[in-house]
């Protein structure tokens, strides 16, 4: 694949930038949370990695350091999870308030990001296939059984993230019923037409324009199980979960295809991660959903495809606040530096485990 560069800032704007990292588990010392797992290491490593690289970064917990301290540069804020409904907008809507330039995506793109249901019209309208489903909105009119044919159904929220709240089910009475759980507890629902095939997550980040990271696909025990929020935070067992470059060919042209066709929904953006399914037996490829805010974890899928082209995961996190840095005026181009990777006789070829 065609590698874009790589972006680090002059070490004088480093000294010259104050930055507010604004995570739930900035302030941590790492050790994973007894509800929110390894999230809570996540946060600790984006925190001391971008100190490393040079970065003057302050760590906060909660929205309202940027009620009372404005006096920023820049943002990276990763408080996805505020402990309310549509949470994730709060944090790029306060900065855009403050005139602080932030990372990630507008408030509203964010905000069609994390609605499944919007996102799935967003793309359907640019010529990707989805699964059908249907939307339920609290407070809305009564709902019956979807008029779409199906044999299984995924219920989930319809702004959650890391497959909380999820559930799978055959029968239309038990999926009514996590429904009308999920509902009561407060949350919009979406409920999809389950379908086959393994799972590609393809890692956009911005560069020069969009860079498309190798797409990686998943091996899994259990190709049909749904793995959840405990397994994903590592609080319960779970599969063992191998990602591997799809290699060069008809399928990942079609993968990268769709994957540009549904960006101009979203763009522009500093990082994205787009979920697909493949079906080999129909030779179906299906959008699942698009995640704006992902983890950028060492361990995880982004993190684990920059590795298997050379990108170590320090230079794939400054690549990403310099090019949302460039973009938005906060540096002066000039001060941003470009490099290429060397690509190697494996480029793109390797694998990894997500932990």
């Amino acid at each position: 694949m065609q590698h874009g560069p790589l972006l680090r800032l002059a070490d004088a704007e480093k000294k010259r930038l104050n930055l507010l990292y604004l995570a739930k588990w900035a302030e941590a010392d790492g050790t994973p949370d007894a509800k929110d797992g390894t999230h809570a290491t996540y946060h600790a490593e984006m925190r001391d990695t971008m100190r490393a690289l040079g970065f003057n970064v302050e760590a906060a917990s909660k929205f309202d350091r940027l009620y009372t301290n404005h006096n920023y540069d820049f943002c990276v804020t990763m408080l996805n999870r505020g402990g309310f409904t549509n949470s994730e907008m709060l944090g790029p809507l306060l900065c855009a308030y403050n005139n602080i330039p932030f990372f990630g995506a507008s408030p509203i793109l964010r905000g069609l990001g994390d609605d499944k249901h919007l996102m799935k019209l967003a793309v359907r309208a640019r010529g990707v296939a989805t699964p059908d489903s249907m939307i339920i909105r609290r407070g809305g009119m009564p709902f019956s059984e979807p008029d779409f044919e199906w044999k299984s159904l995924i219920v989930k929220p319809n702004a959650s993230s890391a497959s909380w709240g999820i559930g799978a089910y055959d029968n239309w009475a038990e999926a009514k019923a996590h429904a009308e759980r999920l509902l009561s507890d407060g949350h919009d629902v979406i409920i999809e037409n389950f379908v086959d095939g393994y799972e590609i997550a393809v890692p956009i980040i911005g560069s020069n324009g969009p860079w498309v990271l190798p797409p990686m696909r998943f091996y899994v025990d259990d190709p049909r199980a749904i793995r959840s929020y405990e397994q994903k935070r590592h609080l319960a067992a779970k599969d063992t979960v191998k990602l591997v470059p799809l290699p060069a060919g008809p399928l990942r042209d079609r993968v990268v295809e769709a994957s540009l066709k549904l960006l101009p929904e979203v763009w522009p953006c500093d990082i994205g991660r787009v979920e697909l399914k493949y079906d080999e037996k129909t030779d179906t490829l299906n959008f699942i959903e698009i995640n704006l805010s992902c983890n950028l974890w060492s361990k995880k899928a982004t993190a684990l495809s920059a590795a298997t082209i050379g990108v170590t995961h320090p230079q794939l996190l400054e690549t990403l606040l310099c090019h949302s840095l460039r973009r938005q005026g906060v540096v002066a181009p000039e001060s941003v530096l470009e490099y290429a990777i060397e690509p190697s006789e494996q480029d793109g070829q390797g694998e990894a485990h997500e932990w």
